[in-house]
């Protein structure tokens, strides 16, 4: 690791605060994505009952 001298904490901090982001982006997606299958699964369901 290179000598980053008196930047090391505004480096590494900016570092540590964008893999925070990164994971909250990836976890919020996959969230969302869950939730939107779930909802579609029950909407799928509703018109499944209605049409038979």
């Amino acid at each position: 690791m290179p000598d980053l001298g008196k930047y090391a904490f505004a480096v590494l901090g900016s570092y540590a605060v964008t893999a925070v982001l990164l994971a909250a982006l990836v976890g919020l997606s996959l969230w969302q994505s869950a939730r939107m299958k779930r909802e579609l699964a029950e909407v799928e369901a509703r018109q499944g009952k209605n049409d038979g």
